[in-house]
């Protein structure tokens, strides 16, 4: 059973930096791609960035604005989002999810076949 946990939510200050984890267990992801996606309160989930778990190959939202970075660890099976010079507009809570894209990704979210159970992020202003 594939399962995604997400870690390392939490409450910080504008400009604060935070890293998101995701764990994903329960099958082999070599050909799969992982996506990272936030919701807000009212608001539709929105695409945050994604990565090709075999190459690494990292996709992101143009309002990342290289402010975030995504990368693998294929030894621990975790994803992580570096998330820094955060703003109050990023509030939200943040979900990692699974696909078997291969080399490509989507900004879909319906395009996903597995989702973690999400970590909330809230920052002060």
């Amino acid at each position: 059973q594939v399962q995604l946990v997400e870690s390392g939510g939490g409450l910080v200050q504008a400009g604060d930096s935070l890293r998101l984890s995701c764990a994903a267990s329960g099958r082999s992801f070599s050909r799969w791609t992982m996506g990272w996606f936030r919701q807000a309160p009212g608001k539709e989930r929105e695409f945050v960035g994604a990565i090709n778990w075999s190459s690494g190959r990292p996709y992101y939202a143009n309002f990342v604005k290289g402010r975030f970075t995504i990368s693998r660890d294929n030894v621990k099976n975790t994803v992580y989002l570096q998330m820094n010079s955060l703003n109050p507009g990023d509030t939200a809570v943040y979900y990692c999810a699974a696909a078997p894209f291969g080399d490509t990704y989507s900004r879909n979210p319906n395009a996903y076949n597995y989702w973690g159970q999400g970590t909330q992020v809230t920052i002060s202003s």
